[in-house]
């Protein structure tokens, strides 16, 4: 038994570290713009030549045509868009919103730099929906992902070892919830002046991003054991954190995984945070959603489990008088 397990822990680790490596580096290494979203404002005959200088980058963006400027801003604040180039007399003009990506603004700068220089002009840049000056690279909210993840997991577990069951570890993970959103709310809002939406908005995604969560581990290891928890911490620690695209954005990783990062919470968490915190709460209902099933599936399968556990309990007594009275 014991060589097993040495074989076991020798065989695991190394596929453990190679699936982490492949989870969180490959998805880096291919960070590159896929049908992004890209607004074009103007006349159509003066923006003509500006799409066909962006439809030479196969596949790298998605072109969304606006009347004029007022339209594209509109776009940007709604979510739409990430930016948009906007002819005018005076020359290319490009809006960005760094506060929906960074990355993504510093990218649309440079490639519509380029294009202009190529062609004798300036553009000037206006960023729209800033980041804060406190986070301007939004290193804050993104770095918010992890400590999520990990509270949410850290409270799905604890209800599990400590034999909680039913109404009341439901109870303890949505407490639990909402005491991380309310402190998270507090450090990232009231003392660190990163992020500059709805104090108890930002609070209540906090705690719905951590009780996704942390639903979905007691709720597995409630229907399948302990061994639940490992499963449902492996989908939200080595695809959910590497998939989520706060550092960047969905469209900038490689398919389907941008994808199915926003159907996972820590993607849904940070898209609704940037949502809520920088944008009104645009575009906020497809992130709240997935977070809102994965927290009543979890709680559901909770429940579920703790009843299955129950009527087994009851039943076992039953059988072993039927069996003594045979007897």
């Amino acid at each position: 038994m014991s060589t097993r397990r040495l074989i076991a822990v020798v065989v695991l680790v190394p596929v453990l570290a190679a699936l982490a490596l492949w989870a969180f580096a490959w998805p880096a290494a291919r960070t590159a713009p896929r049908d992004l979203p890209l607004g074009v404002a103007g006349p159509a005959a003066a923006t003509a030549q500006v799409e066909k200088q962006l439809n030479r980058h196969e596949g790298a963006f998605e072109i969304h045509r606006y009347a004029d400027e007022a339209a594209a801003r509109n776009a940007i604040e709604d979510r739409t868009v990430y930016g948009a180039v906007v002819v005018t007399a005076q020359g290319p003009e490009l809006l960005t919103a760094s506060a929906a990506s960074p990355t993504v603004a510093q990218l649309l700068q440079q490639a519509v730099a380029k294009q202009a220089a190529a062609e004798g002009t300036e553009v000037r840049t206006v960023d729209v929906v800033p980041t804060p000056e406190t986070d301007p690279r939004g290193a804050a909210l993104n770095a918010s992902v992890l400590p999520l993840a990990l509270a949410g997991m850290a409270a799905g577990a604890a209800v599990t070892l400590l034999g909680l069951r039913g109404i009341r570890a439901v109870t303890a993970l949505t407490g639990a919830a909402a005491l991380i959103g309310v402190t998270a709310a507090a450090l990232a809002h009231s003392w660190l002046e990163v992020l500059t939406g709805d104090w108890w908005a930002e609070a209540g995604v906090f705690a719905l991003a951590t009780l996704s969560v942390s639903a979905a581990v007691a709720g597995l290891a409630a229907l399948i054991g302990t061994a639940g928890i490992g499963v449902a911490s492996f989908v939200v620690m080595f695809l959910g954190n590497p998939f989520s695209g706060a550092p960047s954005a969905p469209q900038m990783l490689p398919e389907p995984v941008g994808a199915i990062g926003q159907w996972l919470p820590p993607g849904a968490g940070a898209s609704l945070l940037r949502s809520v915190s920088f944008f009104d709460g645009a575009a906020a209902t497809g992130p709240a959603l997935t977070l809102a099933w994965w927290a009543a599936l979890g709680l559901g399968a909770v429940l579920l489990g703790s009843a299955m556990r129950l009527r087994t309990r009851n039943t076992e007594p039953a059988r072993d008088k039927e069996l003594a009275a045979v007897g």
